[in-house]
């Protein structure tokens, strides 16, 4: 259903693009790649109050019942005006009334804490969210794996490419129906519950919409081609001036080495501007965060929630 009256789309991606880029947010979901690819999965929709973009969706993470909130507003020229903030979230906040909805202000990255504070002086209480923190790392270490800190990752790169014959590419159109089948073998090998099989599906339905519209998007993306099967991709998006998100990550897990493969490719073969890359939040499941830490991050984004007192 939605809060707002815009959804996102490739027709308004240039509006969205404006409040999107002009300040440094340094989150992953706040950037257009992020929010197309899962739009349909947390119903975004967005809406102009005053100076500043309103997004809203639905937060799936740690809840029972899934529930609407709001990101921080996004600026349009760079800058926060606190009178402004305030009519913008309370516009929104009158428009979660209307459809009977709670409220609240989520996926907010720490250097924002201020902006909100100050509009709201003594209104809002903030909780820290570490399932969705993002993990930062310098470009340049995942794409060489230099010194002891990446020498086991080395030894399964290594591995991988001693013992494979393989393709890194771009990802194209043209690639959907490979693209198809290698998700359908990924995850006839998860054992999950039939709630998980129905995100895996949306997933599903988000990459081939992904893929299906890659040249008229601003995606990064790449595959590993093995024996003429995609055995791995990846697709990251554009986030701030010089930081690339990598939003989604497969691999045949039954390949050794061709996490670290994939990921690797994928660095290497970003152009000089990047210096970062950002790869998402954990979601607070304990492998995945040793996993994303393995990989030492340079910095481990905080993102906060806020509700009014």
């Amino acid at each position: 259903m939605g809060i707002f009256k815009n959804e996102i789309s490739i027709e308004n991606r240039d509006i969205l693009n404006e409040y999107l880029t002009s300040f440094e947010y340094r989150t992953s979901g706040l950037s257009f790649s992020s929010l197309y690819m899962w739009r349909n999965e947390n119903e975004f929709t967005w809406e102009i109050f005053g100076d500043y973009m309103v997004v809203s969706g639905i937060s799936h993470l740690e809840l029972d019942t899934p529930e609407y909130f709001i990101f921080p507003p996004l600026t349009r020229n760079g800058t926060y005006e606190p009178a402004g903030v305030k009519e913008a979230i309370d516009a929104a906040r009158k428009r979660f009334q209307e459809k009977n909805q709670k409220f609240s202000l989520r996926l907010i990255p720490a250097h924002m804490l201020n902006i909100l504070e100050t509009a709201f002086p003594n209104d809002l209480e903030f909780t820290a969210d570490r399932p969705n923190y993002d993990y930062l790392y310098l470009k340049k270490d995942l794409a060489e794996l230099k010194g002891r800190a990446y020498h086991s990752k080395k030894n399964h790169l290594n591995y991988f490419l001693n013992h494979y014959q393989y393709e890194y590419v771009a990802l194209t159109p043209d690639m959907l129906g490979i693209v198809s089948a290698f998700l359908k073998e990924f995850n006839a090998r998860k054992n999950v519950s039939e709630h998980e099989k129905h995100w895996l599906k949306m997933e599903e339905s988000a990459m081939h919409d992904v893929v299906r519209n890659i040249d008229k998007l601003d995606y990064l993306a790449g595959a590993i081609i093995i024996d003429g099967k995609v055995e791995a991709f990846t697709i990251g998006g554009r986030s701030g001036q010089h930081t690339v998100t990598v939003h989604v990550e497969k691999a045949n897990s039954n390949i050794r080495g061709l996490y670290q493969a994939i990921n690797n490719e994928f660095c290497k073969y970003l152009d000089d501007s990047v210096e970062y890359v950002n790869r998402e939040e954990d979601m607070g499941i304990e492998n995945l965060r040793k996993a994303k830490l393995s990989y030492k991050p340079i910095e481990v984004v905080e993102k906060y929630i806020a509700v009014f007192k």
